[in-house]
């Protein structure tokens, strides 16, 4: 989920409309750090998401236990069955769904749905936007930091304003941005600076002013 195709100048300008969208242009953010996570920070149930591998155990019918991916519709299709519904749904969710469907084939079923690689539904990715090292959306885990974010993206460019980058946050539907001091994380080690990531969070990291 790379950012291709746009040039350095079009995606600064682009991050500076979305991190001043509705705000005035001298608003001063909270620390990321300061803010607490809150009860969503911990997602009790992973939800199945286009894009992930799933493995379908259907006990003492292995002609019908097979391994297949979520296509992009977020549907799958299996032995028996040509289109399911499966993003959005837990793995136990569409273990009882598939057992439905196959018990008109099959006497009591019993299916087991193994997620084995996961990208989840794409309003739980975190996205990682501006100078990062590898821009790109990845998956969100539990407890997951800052930290763990830039890990995933490699880090950021040299052109990267680290302490100037924000994390924009839906919260009851409406739009907080929050700011994250990466610059004083990464390059100092000051663990202070490091702070909680939820579901669907944007992290925009925007270029230097030389």
């Amino acid at each position: 989920m790379r950012f291709q195709g746009i040039s350095r100048f079009g995606l600064s300008v682009l991050l500076a409309g979305f991190v001043g969208l509705g705000l005035g242009a001298c608003t001063f953010y909270q620390d990321a750090s300061e803010v607490a996570p809150g009860p969503v920070a911990t997602v009790p149930s992973y939800l199945v998401g286009a894009n992930d591998s799933l493995t379908i155990f259907v006990w003492r019918n292995p002609e019908l236990s097979t391994t297949v991916p979520v296509r992009p519709d977020g549907r799958i299709s299996v032995p028996l069955i040509e289109d399911l519904q499966a993003a959005g749904k837990t793995p136990t969710q569409l273990a009882r769904d598939i057992e439905k469907v196959l018990a008109q084939y099959v006497q009591n079923p019993i299916v087991t749905v193994i997620v084995t690689e996961f990208v989840g539904p794409f309003d739980q990715q975190v996205r990682v936007v501006g100078e990062a090292t590898e821009p790109q959306a990845i998956p969100y885990r539990e407890n997951m930091t800052v930290l763990d974010v830039m890990i995933a993206v490699g880090g950021l460019t040299e052109f990267a304003a680290g302490n100037r980058a924000v994390i924009v946050r839906k919260t009851n539907g409406d739009k907080e941005t929050y700011r994250v001091r990466l610059d004083d994380l990464l390059k100092d080690g000051d663990v202070s600076a490091n702070a909680a990531v939820l579901p669907g969070d944007v992290l925009i990291v925007p270029q230097a002013w030389f």
